[in-house]
């Protein structure tokens, strides 16, 4: 065993406790449902028996609320695009980037503090993407637009965004395993929108605006 291999295999137990430290803390500041605390803030119903029973932006605008709605969206945003750029920031490397912008879409999906519902993700995905690449957000943004230009339909846009995102990616991206994260990502909304995608199926979505 050189030497190399001896001090790797010395600080490998550390680089996997920071891997698991890093991941677990995006994942509870994640878990912190900004649809949930700002309803109880203005005095709203919990946007968990509300409407579509999803606690996301798009359900508090529904309740009638454009100020909690916004505020709802404007944090879930910051929080992807915070939690894929404050790695670098604190010098930790590329990979815990990575993780970090993962644990902390994984939490908006399933939060620990809200019984394990959580949002669609699609604001938190779209802050992480913009941490990878400013031009894939850019072109997810404009998916978005369009699809919902054509069919004012929310769901049908999140999702072709979402499976476009992935696509983009090959062009916009070198890194193999960034483009494996955002595929993983892109895969955790579609399962997300699995209602969506069956009322979209059946006829049954209904339009926005």
């Amino acid at each position: 065993m050189t030497d190399l291999d001896l001090k790797l295999h010395l600080i490998m137990p550390e680089i996997s406790f920071l891997i698991l430290l890093v991941f677990i803390g995006a994942y509870l500041i994640g878990s912190l449902s900004s649809a949930v605390m700002l309803c109880r803030l203005t005095g709203l119903p919990d946007p968990r028996t509300q409407g579509s029973g999803n606690p996301g932006a798009t359900n508090v605008l529904r309740m009638g609320s454009k100020k909690a709605g916004c505020g709802c969206l404007a944090n879930r945003y910051t929080e992807g695009r915070d939690s894929g750029l404050n790695c670098p920031l604190a010098g930790t490397g590329y990979v815990l980037c990575q993780l970090n912008g993962v644990g902390g879409f994984s939490g908006a999906l399933i939060s620990g503090f809200f019984q394990f519902r959580g949002g669609k993700g699609v604001a938190t995905a779209l802050g992480a993407f913009l941490a990878l690449s400013p031009w894939l957000a850019l072109a997810a943004v404009a998916t978005w637009l369009a699809v919902f230009m054509l069919s004012r339909i929310s769901s049908l846009s999140a999702i072709s965004a979402a499976m476009m995102t992935p696509i983009y990616s090959l062009w916009l991206i070198a890194d193999p395993a960034s483009r494996g994260i955002i595929l993983l990502m892109a895969l955790l909304l579609l399962v997300r929108h699995h209602g969506n995608i069956r009322r979209l199926l059946h006829g049954e979505e209904k339009k926005s605006g």
